[in-house]
Formats: C-alpha cells, structure tokens, sequence
C-alpha cells in the first residue's frame, strides 16, 4: 500500500520516488520527532516540510530570511494547487490580517514568515489559535553565533513551541558544521537530538585552486577550455562588469548579474542563461537564490570567498545533474593582505557604528523612542550619499546592527502590486451596474485573476493594459479610483530593500554593542575567513576530504581528481618511470658498456631525461663510467 507521504509527492509535484535523505526526514516528522536535516545546496529541502504540510491536517508555519525564496515558493505553491501565503517586511498591515485570517479560516496549509514577524504581538496572538503541524526553520545556521550568518531574530523562534507544545520543529541547513548543528538543536529546544544529514561528498565535482597573477587571463583561458555553461563570482561590482567585458571581447556568450542591477534586468539576466541565450554569468554573491538550473558545468570563484561555507554553497551550483564538473577557485599571492583588509572593512569601530546608527535614525526621520516594528524602504546608496560615508563601511555598520538586534536588514523586496475586493460579490455586481464605466475593467479583473476576493493578488498593470488594448496609465487609473471608491485594496508596486527596527530607536550614548561580544564575532569571522585562506594554500590533502572533515565527515577517500590529488599521481606516475627507466638502463647494459649516446639510441629515451637518471646512478653507484663508457657494478651491504 502506498503511503501517505509519497502519495502527496506523486500527486502534487509528479515525482515517483523521494531524493536520499529526503523520505527520512519527512518520515521522522511526520512521527512527531524534532529532527535538523543537513542537505547540500540543490538536495531538495524544501519538500521536507512541504509534503508533511500537505499530507497533514492544519498548518505548516515556515521561517526563511529570504523574502525572494517565500515569494517564489507560494506562487509554486499555487499553481500546484496548494494554498500557501507569505507574511514578511514588505506587507502592509491589511495584508498582514488577511493572511492571519486565511490561516486561521481558510484551509491554507503552509504560511512562510520572516523571523523579524515572530515578535509582533499581532501575529503571536493569531498563532497560538492556529492548527499548527509543523515548524520549519529554513537557513538554520542563522540560530546559531558560530554560523557565518548569525540573525537574532532567529533566537526568537523556539518561543513559538510554548504556545504548541506538542508540535515538532524541523530545522534545515545546507552548511553547518558540527558545533553549529549541536547549538541549532539547543537553540530550538529539540525534545531529543535528532540530526539527519546527507553526506557533503559531490563525487561528480572536481575542486580545483589555480594559483593566478592575472585573473582576467584566468578566467578566460579556463572558460575558452571547458564545454558548457557556468559562472564566475566575483566580490564587487565593478570586477562583475570588467570580467563581463574582457569575455565579450572573447567572443563568449556572457552577462553580468549584481544587487545594483534594477529588478527586471536581473530576471531577464538570469532567465536568458537558465534557458542557454547566454553561456556565462558574472556575478556576486547576489546571484544564487533559487537558481533551477542542473547543467551548470563550472563555478569559478575569481576571488576568495569569506568562508568555506559560503564557497562549498556556491561551488555547489555545479553538477547537479550528476555530470562531471568544476569547481575552481583562484588564488593570488595578494589575498592574504585583501584578506585582512576585509577584517578591517567588516568590523568598523564602535565609534564609527553609533554614528551610523544615529545617521540611519536622521535619514527616517524618526524620533528617539519611536519605530520599534517599523519597517522603512531603504536606498544604501542614497544613504552613503547624503551622509558622505564609504559605501562598505556603512553596509558593514548596518550589518553589525543587525547582529546587535537594533535593526533587521533585508535584501530587496520585489513586492508587485497586489488587489483585493473589499465587496463581496452581490455587492459588487450592484455596483457594476450602477456604475456601467466600471463594468468592463471589473469583468476584466475577475477573468484574469483568481482568489481576489479572498486574499491579496498579484496582478500585472501591464499584461492588463495589453488585454483591455489600453496605456497602462489608464489601467492604473482604474485602479486608483476602484480603491478609492472602496470597491477594491489596491498596493503599487514596490522594489526596494528595507530596514526594520526591532528595537525602538535609541539616542547614541544609549546605543550599546559590548567590546567583548563585537570581538567575539571578530574572531569568528577570521577563523573562518583563515579556514578559506587555509584551504586555497594547501598543497598535501585532497581538496574533497578537506571540504568534508570541515563539516565533520571524516575517512572518506581522496577523490583523485582536484589538483592535489592529480599532482600527487603525476609525481607518483613520474616515479614509477623513473624507476623503470633505471631498469632498463642496467638491463641494456648488461655486462657490456656503451656510451650515453648509445644508451639513448637503444632506450629510444630523450637524450637530457637519460643524462639526468644516469648521473643519478652514478652518483649512487649503481653504475660506473670508465673511458666514457658505462659499466653496471654490484653494490655491496
């Protein structure tokens, strides 16, 4: 008889069978056990929480920093015919109470939050009448202060389980090492230790470290080598375009992807090499987040990342097909000076922190005392600009705000413009035919867009306009006056990051980071950030073994084909000749002498490899030289 779980996953999402690893930790859920699962970038975690979610009845409640990754994920969701909704820093306060509502009223079966929400004591309420399932904690090593993405928010979560006890939490994390693993447990009140874990082996991908002078060169020459497609990170902006450019002027099918970039032009970016338009993409760490492709055949880390997590995270975008593939990272002889200039730039004095935060308060406008859950649209670089501050600096204050639990930080918000009905339906067919101007927009809402008059919907002013045959202007238009009638709820679009305060704001002497917690999170960062400078300098241990003793698995055998690995079984190879090449001279030899010439002749052997193995012979007696012919002789002892 088939089972639950895998009745839904055949049903709703149209696979046969689970991925490793992934039936394991639904199993150990839907048993009601607290279980973390350690599964590698690409390994199908979310389907961990949301077949349970599914299959059981009530409501999954999932936490997850990434607004991007819930947005996509619901409208997934969707189409798939499972009622999902998001609640995040982006919503107004309207959309936030209709989402409660639908959790609590309407049959929904998964409701993402950003971790920030839990502290709203709003949502608490409404949470503690919800049916809830299950709790899943999605980046969980953003829990834990040894995590190279710590968040304070997240600490918040365990006291969701006071208000359902019995309900078990599942934690997911694609790296964490093992203190990090025990201290996302503890921070979660797991009942018992229960981790899960995939092993971090990628037999199909090969590690290599390029030693480099001239990265641009690099680049080039290791693309132009390999078949595929693939992506270069980079740290900055301006080395995204440079790179870009010296690939075009190749003759390589390239395009640069960055934060700066505006909304549409990164979606068309990552769209067109998702689909094969472009081979390669050049990017920062911005790029990533929901990437669906399989075939990607390389990842070339043109700089040293901050840590091995991070690297071994991105490194992992490659090969997910099982195909063999490429992980290369450059390494210069200057990265370990870039390396400490990063420590300086990351970790600003406390000094130059307050005077941050103070210009952050300035920049809203918000008074001392106020803002505690508000959240702002934010323009970084509008903010360096007005306030004349270096622009990595500034992100540096904020985030070390962000690790004191004074502000959240969010990536940008690609909110489209959303309606809602404020009518129900007899109503608002009363009110089409009073107002016939109306009519014809209305029917043309209700026909492109389902659920409006239950929850808020994304809609498109332009693929309206298209369909009405209209300029988009009077589509907004239509909108604008139905809300002011009332008839619906209509939100513009927005695109922007945002700042949150958890806090209200503070006056500066006020403002307090500990010394010693600011130091602690110092080291951290250069131990891990050392640990990447590590791994690119070695040259004795297989890159795979390193990566995996990093994350705790320890035995595994040396893959035999990163650049250590490969240079070790050329020298072994060397040897091996080497050694079979004296044979043979002492066989042709025999008891006979010849000269080297003639050696070389009979051996068919390069003339300078002979003479340097001959001298070695000579030199250790294994052969002698008289009348510059060579003679075997017998060693004794």
């Amino acid at each position: 008889m088939m089972n639950e779980h895998l009745e839904t996953l055949r049903n709703y999402w149209g696979f046969e069978t689970f991925r490793p690893l992934q039936e394991e930790i639904i199993r150990s859920v839907m048993s009601g056990k607290d279980t973390l699962g350690l599964m590698p970038t690409g390994g199908g975690k979310s389907l961990t929480y949301q077949v349970p979610a599914v299959t059981l009845s009530g409501l999954c409640v999932v936490v997850t920093p990434l607004i991007a990754l819930m947005q996509d994920q619901v409208e997934n969701l969707k189409k798939l015919g499972v009622k999902a909704i998001a609640i995040h820093s982006g919503c107004n306060r309207e959309e936030i109470d209709t989402a409660l509502n639908n959790c609590l009223y309407g049959g929904y079966k998964l409701l993402y939050i950003s971790p920030e929400r839990i502290a709203s004591e709003k949502f608490r309420i409404r949470f503690q009448e919800m049916p809830i399932n299950l709790i899943a904690v999605d980046e969980a090593h953003c829990i834990s202060q040894w995590g190279y993405d710590f968040r304070p928010s997240y600490l918040r979560i365990a006291e969701l389980r006071a208000f359902h006890p019995e309900v078990p939490v599942l934690a997911l994390s694609a790296t964490a090492t093992p203190v990090v693993t025990e201290d996302i447990q503890n921070k979660l009140l797991f009942k018992k230790p229960n981790l899960l874990k995939a092993s971090f082996l990628r037999e199909n991908l090969i590690y290599a470290v390029k030693k480099t002078e001239n990265r641009d060169r690099d680049v080039i020459e290791i693309i132009k080598k390999l078949k595929g497609s693939g992506i270069v990170y980079v740290r900055s902006r301006r080395k995204c375009v440079e790179i870009a450019r010296s690939l075009t002027k190749e003759g390589i099918s390239v395009a640069f992807y960055h934060a700066g970039l505006e909304h549409h032009v990164r979606t068309g970016v990552q769209q067109n090499w998702t689909v094969g338009k472009i081979r390669v993409i050049v990017a920062t760490n911005a790029f990533g987040m929901g990437i669906d492709k399989t075939d990607v055949r390389f990842v070339i880390h043109a700089d040293l990342p901050d840590s091995i997590e991070a690297y071994f995270q991105e490194a992992g975008r490659a090969g997910r097909d099982g195909k063999r593939s490429w992980a290369i990272l450059l390494n210069a002889p200057s990265d370990r000076n870039s390396v400490q200039q990063r420590i300086h730039v990351n970790f600003p004095d406390l000094e130059t922190i307050k005077r941050t935060y103070a210009a952050l308060g300035n920049y809203f406008q918000l008074p001392v005392g106020a803002g505690k859950g508000m959240a702002f649209d934010f323009s970084l670089s509008e903010f360096v600009r007005n306030y004349r501050m270096l622009i990595y600096t500034a992100y540096s204050c904020l985030k070390m705000l962000e690790t004191g639990g004074y502000i959240e930080l969010t990536e940008e918000i690609n909110n489209p413009s959303r309606i809602k009905f404020l009518l129900n339906r007899d109503d608002l067919y009363r009110f089409q035919v009073s107002n016939m101007q109306f009519d014809a927009f209305i029917k043309l809402l209700l026909r492109s867009y389902t659920g409006v008059f239950t929850e808020y919907t994304a809609i498109d002013e332009t693929m309206l306009a298209k369909k009405a045959n209209v300029n988009q202007d009077v589509v907004k238009q239509y909108l604008i006056k139905l809300s002011t009638l009332g008839i619906i709820s209509y939100i513009p679009q927005k695109r922007s990051p945002m700042v949150i305060y958890t806090e209200e704001r503070l006056d500066e002497k006020s403002l307090f980071i500990s010394k010693d917690i600011h130091q602690v999170r110092k080291s951290r960062y250069v131990e891990r950030v050392e640990a990447m400078v590590k791994f690119a300098e070695t040259k004795d241990k297989c890159r795979s073994q390193l990566l995996l003793e990093y994350f705790g698995e320890y035995g595994s055998p040396a893959c035999g084909e990163c650049d250590v690995c490969r240079t070790k079984n050329e020298t072994g190879e060397k040897k091996k000749d080497v050694t079979g090449l004296q044979e043979e001279i002492l066989r042709t030899i025999g008891t006979g002498a010849l000269s080297v010439e003639e050696l070389s002749t009979r051996l068919k052997v390069n003339r300078e490899v002979l003479t340097g193995i001959v001298q070695w012979m000579l030199d250790n007696e294994f052969i002698s030289l008289t009348e510059d012919r060579l003679l075997t002789r017998h060693r004794s002892g």
